[in-house]
């Protein structure tokens, strides 16, 4: 799909006398309070592949999606940054940060971005950021940015079902892949592992960038079952376990995963014994995210006290490619 800001000028197609070195366009540790969930679509027809060959993208999305593990984290703040240097052309506030599975798509026809920022750099280029939160842009047209400015912060504006930031990086008007840019008359849709191409982040972005083939997004410790809506607002941190819980529950979402991949839930007791496990059946097909938890009831004793721990496993051909181990006290 392509977002754009109607009320951007586009500056002429032109070929750039260098290509852009592109820095980190959020202010977020990835794999720490951020990640990457999806990348630029490559495939040219009706299937989806990032610039890897994997499935973390979706069908025609032309941006990278940097995204906030909760609503709890978006409404802390977390600063949307300019990638390069550059004089901001248009922005849009004011819009409301909405899911659009409940406000139909409908409701955000012809704002897909949201709340947005497009920023025109030397030699033709172009960033774009959208999805912003409402109230937050901190900056106007005209503007002069410099690498690192805050230009406002990620939010759930236009078309979105969780917060992030979408970074679209345009040559002229030609959306291009941060990741890999081909040769001229490549044609390739995707690079092969070890392949990857010619990306335009600077050294420090890309090494913070590192493809990663599963992330596992939340992980932590709660005394009731558990859902999707919990683990997405961020109320379930407040959800404390003791000693009396009725439940003793561990829960975690992964996301990025492919047909086949298992996950894999284990509780260790503080006497070093496991207390809990499940193990998920082989994926049917590739998904953008997936929820579980294991636990049981208490009976009539208090849980035992000391150090639980809890790891949430992605197995992908019977290696472990991505996990979260969580630890919790539990006093005398």
């Amino acid at each position: 799909m392509r977002i754009v800001l109607p009320l951007a000028l586009f500056l002429a197609a032109t070929a750039p006398c260098a290509a852009i070195e592109l820095a980190l366009p959020i202010d977020c540790t990835i794999g720490a309070d951020c990640v990457v969930q999806h990348y630029v679509d490559r495939d040219p027809g009706g299937d989806r592949r990032d610039y890897m060959c994997g499935h973390q993208t979706y069908d025609g999305h032309d941006g990278v999606d940097i995204r906030v593990p909760t609503l709890r984290a978006m409404e802390a703040g977390v600063a949307v940054l300019a990638a390069a240097d550059g004089t901001v052309v248009a922005t849009r506030d004011g819009m409301a940060d909405r899911n659009v599975a409940d406000t139909g798509v409908d409701a955000v026809k012809d704002v897909e971005c949201g709340n947005g920022v497009l920023v025109a750099h030397d030699g033709g280029w172009q960033t774009q950021y959208c999805h912003l939160k409402n109230g937050s842009i901190r900056v106007a047209e005209g503007d002069a940015v410099a690498t690192g400015t805050p230009l406002g912060d990620v939010g759930l504006s236009g078309m979105t079902e969780f917060p992030h930031v979408h970074f679209v990086v345009r040559d002229g008007d030609t959306e291009v892949d941060p990741f890999a840019i081909e040769p001229s008359g490549s044609g390739a849709a995707c690079a092969l592992a070890g392949d990857a191409g010619t990306g335009l982040w600077t050294p420090e972005a890309e090494a913070a960038l590192a493809y990663r083939p599963a992330f596992v997004l939340n992980a932590g410790f709660a005394e009731a079952p558990v859902d999707m809506e919990g683990i997405e607002s961020g109320g379930l941190e407040d959800a404390a376990v003791t000693r009396q819980s009725p439940a003793f529950v561990f829960y975690g979402r992964a996301i990025g995963l492919e047909e086949a991949d298992v996950q894999r839930l284990v509780v260790t007791a503080p006497d070093g014994s496991v207390f809990a496990e499940n193990e998920i059946e082989p994926l049917d097909r590739a998904k953008a995210q997936y929820m579980a938890f294991t636990g049981k009831k208490r009976r009539d004793a208090a849980w035992p006290p000391g150090t639980w721990r809890g790891r949430y496993s992605v197995i992908r051909n019977g290696d472990e490619v991505a996990f979260r181990e969580v630890e919790l006290e539990l006093p005398e």
